[in-house]
């Protein structure tokens, strides 16, 4: 599908810029180019065509999903898998959380849509899909989708709920939103397309800087760092590697759009596919900025039991795919 991109990555690196193929340098570029004109073309590609579904299918309607039905249990489930389909980022974290609540859905099936949403979304699926394949692909997509879950079942557990801030108690004391659109005339599907187009430019407009900032990562390793570089530290030999890649992660930025090229290249180099899936997971859910977001609803000490239960799961994760693979 990319064959094209390649090609032209090749000419403009080795040809127009004159550099010498097989070196650190031509190597890291050609990278930078190929990857950028890949992952741009899938993002934009899947945000429109996302964007066409939410707009039939807007979060109102999820919560009013989830509100108006027992579901015995599968409730985390239903609001993990919501989760993959709808392209919400770190960044809507305290909306979605407050609404959420307000609607009347349990805290624990609340946190398992909003660790699931930014996790595991279908701009990621897609890119993940162009550079690992459907195997791996999968793997990521089951493995967070049963991490949010896992995660939210243990904290709905905790009874949390008086760990709210009092800005949400505040809020939570006032009557429920109401579901927007009810009885208005649904728009047409050309009504919603400059919405759409312009929902989906901000998407890819938010996130480009961290997506070049990956592949400019990943350029670098793979053109200058050598295969081996990492396994003294994160190596399958080394019994702590995952919880390294964890920490490591933590103080990173970004969505898994933007670290995809550097698991790209950590794959390439060796390091054990579950390593790599918990240090994108813990990039992406474990961040200094997400946790600042979250401090809006959630006390400190909510936060840190928040971030400790998602820790612990990340782990193990890591450590499962490990051993399965």
């Amino acid at each position: 599908m990319f064959t094209w991109a390649q090609s032209f990555a090749d000419w403009l690196i080795y040809t127009v810029f004159g550099i010498a193929e097989q070196t650190k340098l031509g190597d890291a570029l050609n990278f930078f180019v190929f990857d950028t004109i890949k992952i741009f073309i899938l993002l934009a590609g899947v945000t429109f065509l996302m964007g066409i579904i939410n707009s039939y299918f807007p979060i109102d309607k999820v919560r009013n999903f989830l509100t108006k039905r027992k579901w015995f249990g599968l409730d985390y489930f239903v609001a993990s898998f919501f989760g993959t389909i709808t392209p919400f980022c770190s960044c809507s974290s305290v909306p979605l959380f407050v609404g959420f609540v307000k609607g009347g859905i349990p805290l624990g099936v609340t946190l398992a849509f909003l660790i699931s949403s930014p996790l595991v979304d279908a701009v990621t699926v897609a890119i993940f899909f162009g550079i690992f394949g459907l195997r791996i692909t999968l793997i990521y997509v089951i493995s967070g989708i049963i991490l949010s879950m896992i995660a939210g079942f243990v904290l709905s557990k905790m009874k949390l709920e008086g760990l709210l801030t009092d800005w949400v108690k505040a809020l939570l004391k006032q009557k429920e939103i109401a579901i927007d659109g009810d009885g208005e005339k649904p728009l047409t599907f050309a009504q919603r397309l400059p919405a759409v187009i312009k929902e989906a430019a901000g998407i890819v407009k938010g996130v480009a800087v961290y997506i070049l900032i990956g592949i400019a990562v990943g350029g670098l390793m793979h053109g200058y760092i050598p295969t081996g570089f990492f396994e003294e530290y994160i190596s399958k030999e080394n019994p702590f590697a995952v919880p390294i890649a964890v920490l490591v992660g933590v103080p990173m930025y970004s969505n898994t759009a933007g670290i995809l090229p550097i698991m790209q290249v950590l794959v390439e180099k060796g390091i054990p596919l579950g390593t790599v899936i918990a240090f994108s997971m813990a990039v992406v859910t474990l961040s200094i900025p997400e946790a600042l977001l979250l401090k809006k609803v959630m006390t400190t000490k909510m936060l840190m039991i928040f971030l400790a239960v998602v820790t612990v799961c990340i782990i193990i994760s890591g450590y499962l795919f490990n051993f399965i693979m």
